[in-house]
């Protein structure tokens, strides 16, 4: 289990200026990843290294957007201003975070403009709405990944998360494999009971950006 991306949610008229900033900031460009018809979404991504990247990630006008958790928990970001909504972590056993949670994951897809499909199973994102100081989990079917698009120049140093370590980690915990390396993941004192995603820190060729 490792970090796999973090993704920022925006609205529709948003995104344009989200993905000139963030990019800008990275000095990276994202590139179009296509539709998610199974949950009403649309994303943008940029590579980061360590196979990693950031997703940017809209709701779209469309029924499976207040159909599903994950076009749920975008549009209910993107409604609040936006701003980075989860953290998730790639597992190659999916199976046993559904036996915590209770439940089976969900397949999700999206294609590609150049014409290729990525498919993967994901979970945790119920958690996320109720609480979003948590991640979600994906596991990837096949050998594509968002991180190969493109050319990474920023490498994903810290998380800057409000809420409680023994919360946000709950999950987490119990598992062994789970790998930090150099990722910090810092837990700050809620503001007025808001938890998530403060602000990332990234840094390029020696330099630290913060975004938040």
């Amino acid at each position: 289990m490792r970090l796999d991306h973090v993704s920022y949610a925006a609205s529709h008229d948003q995104i344009s200026n989200v993905l000139n900033r963030i990019g800008s900031q990275i000095g990276t460009a994202f590139v179009d990843g296509g539709i998610h018809p199974k949950f009403g979404t649309r994303n943008f991504t940029a590579p980061l290294l360590n196979g990693q990247y950031i997703e940017v990630v809209c709701p779209l006008d469309h029924p499976a957007t207040d159909a599903t958790p994950f076009g749920r928990a975008v549009k209910k970001k993107a409604l609040e201003g936006g701003g980075w909504m989860s953290w998730v972590i790639a597992t190659d056993n999916i199976a046993k975070i559904e036996g915590n949670l209770g439940r089976k994951s969900v397949d999700g897809q999206r294609t590609k403009p150049n014409g290729s499909i990525l498919r993967w199973k994901q979970i945790g994102v119920l958690e996320i709405l109720n609480d979003s100081q948590q991640p979600f989990y994906v596991e990837w079917l096949g050998t594509d990944h968002p991180s190969t698009d493109g050319s990474p120049y920023a490498e994903l140093k810290e998380i800057h998360i409000l809420g409680e370590e023994n919360s946000g980690l709950k999950l987490l915990n119990k598992f062994e494999k789970f790998k930090l390396e150099d990722l910090k993941i810092n837990f700050l004192k809620p503001i007025n009971d808001i938890t998530g995603i403060k602000e990332i820190v990234f840094e390029i060729k020696g330099n630290q950006v913060r975004i938040d």
